[in-house]
């Protein structure tokens, strides 16, 4: 396992348990105790932990933690439900697609289907994005079209956010959005951790003539601090076959449709 691996799995371990001994931490990714207290000093001059006598604590913010420390994280499940999004697309529609793990496979989806990269007049992708990393992957992948929002980088996410990147969004149209989330739930509806990403998610939303929530199992009936939209609004979910079949009756219920990747 190579240093960036520990340290995600290091911060995985303290996001689900808040604090972690060296000793416990060495045993469970059975490396030495001395490899743990460098990665764990290392992380805190990031200001990612805080360290202890012995081990290390969460920040209040461990929840959010850095984009590329979180791919690993349910990897196969986000690959399936990034594939099953992209279907959902059609040549030469507008699409809005936010930042986040998922939401980056879904441009890797969208950017090697010959259909959406070919260079016929009208056959052409339009993607407006607010996040730096997803207009990376497309630019360098694809022939695509691709629209950045402006405002002020997110170095958790990549995602920008504030009223510069509002200014635009408020003068396109969107054919349909595709929105990773925080947490989405069938009465409370679909909410992100941070309030300036909930808040561009909420004007593409607005742009939208249809929006589809791309969410894990483990963000099903969750709650997050900001909202985006209410579940009426949200047209489909897709997630993976994890979850739970009362939670996609739930969300059936309230008039979502649901695709279990």
């Amino acid at each position: 396992m190579d240093r960036y691996a520990r340290w995600n799995a290091l911060l995985e371990m303290l996001t689900d348990n808040g604090r972690v001994s060296v000793e416990a931490a060495a045993e469970r990714l059975d490396v030495s105790q001395a490899t743990i207290r460098r990665d764990f000093d290392q992380l805190a001059q990031q200001q990612m932990i805080t360290r202890t006598r012995g081990g290390a604590v969460a920040n209040g913010v461990s929840y959010d933690l850095p984009l590329r420390y979180k791919t690993a994280k349910h990897s196969a499940e986000k690959q399936r439900i990034g594939a099953a999004a992209a279907a959902l697309v059609t040549p030469g529609t507008v699409v809005g697609l936010n930042g986040g793990t998922t939401s980056t496979e879904v441009a890797r989806a969208l950017a090697v289907r010959p259909d959406l990269n070919t260079s016929a007049e009208g056959a052409q992708l339009t993607v407006v994005t607010n996040a730096l990393n997803i207009a990376n992957e497309l630019l360098v992948r694809s022939r695509m079209k691709v629209v950045v929002a402006g405002g002020v980088v997110r170095p958790k996410s990549f995602e920008l956010v504030g009223p510069l990147g509002g200014a635009l969004l408020r003068e396109v149209t969107l054919d349909v959005a595709l929105l990773g989330v925080d947490a989405i739930d069938p009465q409370l509806g679909a909410a992100a951790h941070h309030e300036g990403e909930a808040a561009m998610n909420n004007l593409m939303v607005a742009r939208a003539k249809r929006v589809v929530i791309i969410a894990d199992s483990s963000k099903l009936g969750g709650h997050a601090f900001a909202r985006i939209c209410p579940v009426e609004r949200v047209e489909t979910l897709v997630t993976d076959s994890g979850a739970a079949p009362e939670v996609v009756d739930a969300f059936r219920a309230a008039g979502v449709h649901v695709v279990c990747a």
